[in-house]
């Protein structure tokens, strides 16, 4: 064969271009697998398909939740002003009383003596000023002569005003209508200036207090109507009466008080209760609670679709929600929110989208 190739040289020249074919055709199909293999994953890598609803915001009633606690609309511990000893109990704890009522009565001691003086010195001190001023007409003493008895008048009109506040004091009244709640003595008790001695309510009105976010007391504002809903599920109404005007260092939030009739002297104060504060109409979507997740802020919010295809997450307010419907605030007046999907789909994903109406 090696001396017919010398014979014929022509043929080494054919078998070399047909090996050298050969071996360039090789290079270009490993390197169309190749670039076929690199482009493989794009072809594969779909779209993810989200069936979307179109929703137009409305106007919806908001409200603030609030939790609170009902407490009574006036509170007064009744305390000693004298030294003396409680001498008679006039009403029994729990009574309903009217303004002005006997509550407690203490011993008088020597106060009715020092009362009688005191009034006799006046009668004698008026009597001086009586002549003092007729003799200033008649030009037989001086000015200073007639300051002096008036002077010495209004000392004992002073001294009988304390003789008297002293008698008053032994005789403990309701300074406004209520319940004798609590009564810290009892007949026979000795007690000196400052001790406790009954402690009155008031609960012809209740009060709800609760603490309001710094973000949200904006939007309260006092004569507000409010739903206030009891443990048991007993509703009343109120209204919004206070709304502090600092927030507590502490907790950064405001204190609010609601005004609740209670004209059955219900006895209420102490028991906690649910607000519903009407803080008017915005625009706000109705939708499923499921529909409402969390970012990696901790932000609640919805997802939906803009006109590029892209998911978003928006941050919304919940403005009331049960277990079938939820309104929030804060999305586009006309969105395309993810009804089917949201869990595998992240913000700024591009993605096919079914209309709900058309899939069904």
């Amino acid at each position: 064969m090696f001396s017919l190739m010398s014979k014929r040289p022509w043929l080494i020249a054919i078998l070399l271009s047909v090996l050298l074919g050969l071996w360039l055709f090789s290079g270009n199909v490993l390197k169309s697998r190749t670039d076929v293999d690199a482009a493989q994953p794009v072809a594969e890598k779909a779209l993810s398909q989200v069936t979307i609803s179109w929703q137009q915001a409305s106007p919806v009633s908001s409200k603030q939740v609030l939790q609170g606690q009902l407490e009574a609309w006036r509170t007064v511990q009744l305390r000693a002003q004298v030294k003396a000893t409680v001498e008679r109990v006039d009403q029994p704890k729990g009574a309903v009383v009217t303004v002005g009522q006997l509550l407690l009565s203490l011993s008088a001691e020597s106060r009715p003596a020092q009362l009688a003086r005191e009034q006799a010195e006046v009668r004698q001190r008026e009597a001086a000023v009586t002549a003092a001023r007729r003799l200033r007409t008649e030009k037989l003493i001086s000015a200073n002569d007639l300051l002096k008895v008036e002077t010495e008048l209004a000392n004992a009109q002073l001294m009988l005003s304390a003789a008297q506040l002293a008698m008053d004091d032994t005789r403990i009244r309701a300074p406004f209508a209520g319940v004798l709640d609590g009564r810290q003595v009892e007949q026979g008790d000795y007690v000196e200036p400052g001790q406790p001695l009954a402690t009155l309510v008031d609960i012809s009105k209740l009060k709800v207090s609760a603490q309001v976010p710094q973000q949200q007391v904006g939007k309260l504002k006092v004569g507000q109507q409010v739903a206030v809903e009891l443990l048991d599920g007993e509703k009343m109404q109120g209204q919004v009466h206070f709304i502090a005007a600092a927030a507590e260092q502490g907790s950064r939030t405001f204190r609010v008080e609601v005004s609740v009739d209670n004209p059955q002297q219900l006895r209420l104060a102490g028991a906690s209760a649910t607000l519903r504060i009407d803080t008017g109409a915005v625009m706000g979507h109705s939708l499923s609670p499921a529909l409402i997740s969390l970012d990696k802020a901790g932000r609640m919010g919805v997802k939906w679709v803009n006109a590029q295809q892209q998911v978003v997450f928006t941050p919304v307010q919940l403005l009331s929600v049960n277990s079938q419907q939820a309104w929030v605030s804060g999305l586009p007046e006309k969105v395309a929110l993810i009804t089917l999907g949201q869990g595998f789909v992240e913000p700024g994903e591009k993605v096919l989208t079914v209309d709900a109406g058309e899939a069904r």
